[in-house]
C-alpha cells in the first residue's frame, strides 16, 4: 500500500475532525462555494468509507472500494435523515431537517464511526489493495474532458455557441478510438470511463440555470423535495392522499430526504443538486459496469460495452430527468456487483446486499420490482429447472428484499405505490385484448420492430447503426448460450441475462407494458446486462471475416459501429448537418418552440419569476389555469401543486375570479403555432402581472 494510503489509515479519525472543522468554519462565515466542494466529497464518500471498513469487506479491489464507499454514503444520509426526521420529537425538534441539528445528527454518527475505524486499523489490514492511479498525462488529458464539457456549457449560456460542446463530443469519440487501439490504456478504463460519463452528463445537464425536465419528471422531484426542505420534516404521507402519482415521488427517500440533507448540510439550492451532484454521483453507473463486465469479457470489451452503454441517448438526457432512477440505477449495479463477487464473504455479501437493497427500495420503485422480477426468477430458474441452487444468490436474500420492499412501500404514503403496483397488474391484464394490434405496443416500441417510418435519410442511417448494435446483442447472446465464445459468464449472469431477453421480448410483445414506464428508459435498464454481448457480437462477426487478426478485427469492427451510434445518438451528426435535431445543448438555439418549450419542457427564467410571483400573490388553489408551465415551472420553481391548476385549452371554460398563467411559450409563440386560439381566449382579461415574456391575467 502506498504511503499516502497509510496516512489515511493511520490519521482517519483525524482527517475527519479536521474536514468538519472546515465544514462548520464554511458554514459560520458564509464561504458557500467551500463549503459546497468540500462537503460534497466529504458527505458522499467518507460515511460509506467507514462502512467499508467497519465491514471489513478487504477483498475489494480500489475501484470497488470507491463504488461501495458512494453507495453506502448514498444510503446512509438517506436512512440518517430518515431516523432523525421520525424521532427528532424526542429532543422537541420541529424542523429536524434544518441546517444545524441534522449537521449536528450527522456528523456526530460520522465521527462515532470513524472512531471505531481508528481503533481497529492496527488489527486489520487495509482495504484498498489496488494501487492508486498515478498523476501522469494521460490522467491530466481524461481531466480536460468533463472541464471542457462545463466550460463548453457556460460558454453555450452566455453566447449561444455550442463549438465548445461539438469539439467535447468529437474529443469524446476520439478518446474512445484511441483507448480501444492503444495497448496500455487498460489501466485507465475505469477513470476513462467516469471522466466521460461526467462530461456526458454535464454537457446537457448545465445548459440553462434551471432543471431540465426533457418531458420527464424532474419538475415534481422538485416540487416533493421543496416540499420536504421547506418544511424541515418529510411527512411519509402526501398532503393530497388521493394523489397516487404525488405519493409514489412522496415515498421516494431519494428525492425528499437526500437532497434535502445535501442542500441543508451545504446550502446548495436544489435545482443543483439535481443538476451537479446527482449527475456526479449517476456517473459511477458505468463504473460500476465496466467492474461487473470485465472479469467475464478482456477490459477492452467491457471498455467498448461501457462506452455503449454511455452512447446510448437516454444515459445524458431523459435520465436527468428523473433524478430518483440516476441513484436507484447505481443500487441495482452495486446489487449485482454484491451478488457475483465471489470474492466477498458470506456474512459481508448479505449485510451489503441488505444495505444496498434498502438504497433501491428507497430510490425506485419500479427499478426495485425489476430487480425483484429478476432474482426470484434466476433463483427458481437456478434451482428447479437447473436442479441447482446458487451460490451467491440465496433464497434468504430474496425474501429479505421482498420483505423490506413490500414493508415500505405499504408504509410510505399511504401505500399509494403498492395500490399503483396492482393498478399496474389490472391494466396490463386489461391491455391483453389489444394483442394482435401493433398500435397498442406504442410509437416508440413500433420504431424498434422497423414499422415506424423513418422522418429523414439521417434519421434513418441512425436507425440502422442502433439496429447493428441490437443485432450484435442478440448475436453474443446465441454465442453465449451456443457456447461458441471463449469468454465465460458466471451461471448467475447467464441466467440473468436469458430472462432480460425473456423480458426484452415480453416488451415488445405484451400491449402496455412498454408504456408502463417507457421503451427508452426499460431498453436503457437492460443494456446494464445485455451491453456486453453486443461487444462478444461484434467479436463474432470479427472471428468470421477474420480468424487470424480477430482482436484487431474486432477493435476496428467495434470503432465503426460504435463511434457512428454515439455520434447520432448526441445529435452530432443532425446538428453539423443543419438538420431536425432533439439536443437542447447542440441544437437548442434552432429548435421548433414547440418542440423546445412543449414537449422537452426547457424553462426560462421569465416562466420562473412568474410562477414564483403566482405562489407569493395569488390565491391559486382551484382558482388557477395554466398552459404548459403547469408541467414545468410552476410545480418547480412556484411549488404549487398541479392537481389545484386547471389546464388552458381552446376549449377551457373559464370562470369569473379566475387566475389565468400565460408562460414564455404562450406569450411568444402560440399566436404562430395555434392561430392565437389560446391568446383570443384570455384577451378580454385583465393582465395583473407581465414580465416582458410571462402574463399573469385576471378573468371579470
Amino acid at each position: 500500500m502506498s504511503s499516502n494510503q497509510n496516512y489515511l489509515s493511520q490519521h482517519f479519525l483525524g482527517i475527519v475532525i479536521v474536514l468538519q472543522v472546515i465544514l462548520y468554519l464554511t458554514l459560520f462565515l458564509n464561504y458557500p462555494l467551500a463549503r459546497a466542494i468540500i462537503g460534497i466529497g466529504y458527505l458522499t464518500f467518507i460515511p460509506g468509507y467507514i462502512l467499508v471498513r467497519l465491514l471489513k469487506l478487504d477483498s475489494l479491489n480500489m475501484i470497488e472500494s470507491v463504488l461501495y464507499s458512494v453507495g453506502f454514503s448514498v444510503v446512509f444520509l438517506m436512512f440518517s435523515g430518515l431516523i432523525f426526521n421520525q424521532f427528532g420529537y424526542l429532543l422537541n425538534l420541529s424542523f429536524p431537517l434544518s441546517t444545524m441539528p441534522l449537521s449536528l445528527f450527522i456528523n456526530t454518527l460520522i465521527i462515532i464511526g470513524a472512531g471505531f475505524v481508528q481503533l481497529q486499523q492496527k488489527r486489520k489490514r487495509p482495504i484498498i489493495q489496488a494501487p492508486g492511479l498515478k498523476f501522469s498525462r494521460s490522467t491530466l488529458l481524461l481531466v480536460l474532458i468533463p472541464v471542457l464539457s462545463i466550460i463548453g456549457a457556460y460558454y453555450l449560456n452566455s453566447t449561444g455557441n455550442n463549438i465548445i460542446l461539438l469539439i467535447t463530443i468529437i474529443s469524446i469519440a476520439v478518446l474512445f478510438a484511441v483507448g480501444v487501439f492503444y495497448g496500455k490504456s487498460t489501466k485507465f478504463y475505469a477513470f476513462a470511463i467516469l471522466m466521460i460519463a461526467i462530461a456526458l452528463l454535464m454537457h446537457v445537464s448545465l445548459v440553462s440555470n434551471y432543471i431540465l425536465p426533457y418531458g420527464g419528471d424532474s419538475p415534481v422531484e422538485l416540487f416533493v423535495f421543496q416540499n420536504t426542505a421547506q418544511a424541515g420534516h418529510w411527512n411519509a404521507t402526501f398532503s393530497i392522499p388521493s394523489d397516487e402519482a404525488y405519493g409514489r415521488y412522496n415515498a421516494m427517500l431519494s428525492i425528499t430526504v437526500l437532497p434535502t440533507v445535501y442542500s441543508s448540510m451545504l446550502g446548495i439550492d436544489g435545482t443543483w443538486v439535481y443538476k451537479i451532484i446527482y449527475p456526479l454521483i449517476f456517473a459511477l453507473v458505468p463504473v460500476g459496469l465496466y467492474q461487473l463486465w470485465q472479469p467475464y469479457i478482456n477490459k477492452k470489451l467491457a471498455f467498448i460495452a461501457a462506452f455503449l452503454f454511455m452512447a446510448q441517448s437516454t444515459f445524458f438526457t431523459e435520465m436527468l430527468a428523473l433524478n430518483r432512477q440516476m441513484i436507484g440505477e447505481l443500487f441495482f449495479v452495486l446489487l449485482l456487483l454484491t451478488l457475483l463477487n465471489k470474492n466477498v464473504k458470506h456474512e459481508g455479501k448479505f449485510v451489503a446486499f441488505a444495505i444496498f437493497s434498502f438504497g433501491l427500495i428507497f430510490s425506485h420503485y419500479a427499478l426495485a420490482e425489476i430487480f425483484l422480477f429478476l432474482i426470484f426468477a434466476a433463483w427458481i430458474t437456478a434451482a428447479i429447472y437447473l436442479k441447482r441452487p446458487s451460490f451467491n444468490l440465496q433464497l434468504s436474500m430474496i425474501a429479505f428484499f421482498f420483505v423490506a420492499m413490500f414493508l415500505w412501500y405499504i408504509y410510505s404514503s399511504g401505500a399509494v405505490v403498492f395500490d399503483s403496483f396492482i393498478s399496474f397488474t389490472g391494466y396490463i391484464s386489461a391491455q391483453l385484448g389489444e394483442f394482435f394490434n401493433p398500435a397498442s405496443r406504442g410509437i416508440t416500441v413500433l420504431s424498434g420492430l422497423g414499422l415506424a417510418e423513418s422522418p429523414s435519410f439521417l434519421n434513418a442511417i441512425s436507425r440502422g447503426v442502433a439496429y447493428l448494435t441490437q443485432i450484435f446483442i442478440v448475436l453474443g447472446v446465441i454465442g453465449l448460450f451456443r457456447k461458441k465464445i471463449p469468454f465465460r459468464f458466471s451461471r448467475d449472469y447467464a441466467i440473468f441475462s436469458m430472462l432480460t431477453v425473456v423480458l426484452l421480448i415480453l416488451l415488445l410483445l405484451v400491449p402496455g407494458l412498454a408504456n408502463a414506464l417507457s421503451m427508452t428508459r426499460f431498453y436503457h435498464i437492460l443494456l446494464m446486462i445485455l451491453a456486453p454481448f453486443c461487444a462478444i457480437g461484434i467479436w463474432m462477426v470479427a472471428g468470421y471475416i477474420s480468424k487470424r487478426n480477430t482482436e484487431l478485427t474486432c477493435l476496428v469492427l467495434a470503432v465503426m459501429v460504435v463511434t457512428p451510434y454515439f455520434l447520432f445518438q448526441t445529435n452530432f451528426v443532425y446538428e453539423v448537418a443543419g438538420t431536425e435535431s432533439w439536443s437542447v445543448p447542440l441544437s437548442g438555439y434552432r429548435m421548433n418552440p414547440t418542440l423546445l418549450y412543449g414537449s422537452l419542457g426547457f424553462i426560462e427564467s421569465y416562466s420562473v419569476h412568474g410562477a414564483k410571483w403566482i405562489s407569493s400573490y395569488v390565491p391559486y388553489e382551484y382558482n388557477l389555469v395554466g398552459d404548459n408551465a403547469l408541467y414545468t415551472a410552476l410545480p418547480a420553481y412556484g411549488l404549487i401543486y398541479r392537481g389545484y391548476i386547471k389546464e388552458l385549452t381552446p376549449t377551457v371554460p373559464l370562470v369569473s375570479g379566475e387566475f389565468v398563467y400565460l408562460s414564455y411559450i404562450s406569450i411568444n409563440f402560440e399566436p404562430q403555432t395555434s392561430n392565437g386560439t389560446i391568446p383570443r381566449l384570455v384577451n378580454q382579461t385583465s393582465v395583473v402581472y407581465s414580465n416582458g415574456a410571462t402574463e399573469v391575467r385576471y378573468v371579470p
